[in-house]
């Protein structure tokens, strides 16, 4: 059976990400270095065959995907699957507002426990699920194909794990860069991370965060 190929790529920098600010589902724009993130990723990946090129639906993900639609053939698949973690209560808040206003929800974050509830979120279970559904799913519908999917800091986690055999409640040890690309080779049944966190085409190596 032909390999199928995901290129993973978290979308550009935003204020928020500069401020620690946590996003989840809250719909921030670029800033202007993540304009020029995008744009570098543009000049990376414009010139690659993608079978299909999916983005989160919400604007960071696709100001990130649009430079790199050279074909006016070629369109973006919108899929909400492909969201940030619904990070409830912690959103709009910095880890340290976050600490002091939200004790709980703050602490259930951090703790990695999968079915910790988080007032008005999603549990990290859940999330994990919501991720790896739609990559079994794109197994499924997309086999041997090449598949781009422009996406948030979570999804990124969700997917290194499921590749890896990861827990859930493991501190994570793989690095999350803005506007990197990222990766994973399915072959007979077996996942393979061939790459993790390349950011060479960017002036320079952007700031670790994944909310």
């Amino acid at each position: 059976m032909s390999d199928t190929v995901l290129i993973l790529v978290r979308h550009g920098e935003t204020e928020w990400n500069a401020a620690g600010r946590i996003q989840g589902h809250l719909d921030i724009p670029l800033s202007d270095t993540g304009l020029t993130q995008a744009a570098a990723l543009g000049r990376r990946l414009g010139s690659e065959a993608f079978d299909a090129i999916l983005s989160s639906d919400l604007e960071r993900a696709l100001q990130t995907a649009r430079p790199i639609v050279r074909h006016s053939e070629q369109t973006i698949l919108s899929d909400t699957r492909l969201r940030e973690r619904h990070l409830g209560v912690l959103q709009g808040l910095t880890g340290e507002e976050a600490a002091i206003r939200q004790p709980h929800a703050w602490g259930a974050f951090k703790a990695r426990i999968p079915e910790a509830v988080l007032e008005g979120g999603e549990t990290y279970g859940e999330f994990s699920r919501r991720v790896v559904g739609l990559i079994e799913e794109l197994l499924r519908t997309h086999t041997g194909s090449r598949l781009l999917l422009v996406t948030h800091g979570g999804v990124l986690d969700a997917a290194y794990r499921h590749a890896t055999g990861m827990p859930l409640s493991a501190p994570r040890d793989f690095p999350i860069f803005n506007a990197s690309v990222n990766m994973l080779r399915h072959r007979n049944n077996l996942w393979t991370v061939e790459s993790w966190g390349d950011v060479s085409h960017l002036p320079r190596e952007p700031a670790m965060d994944d909310t």
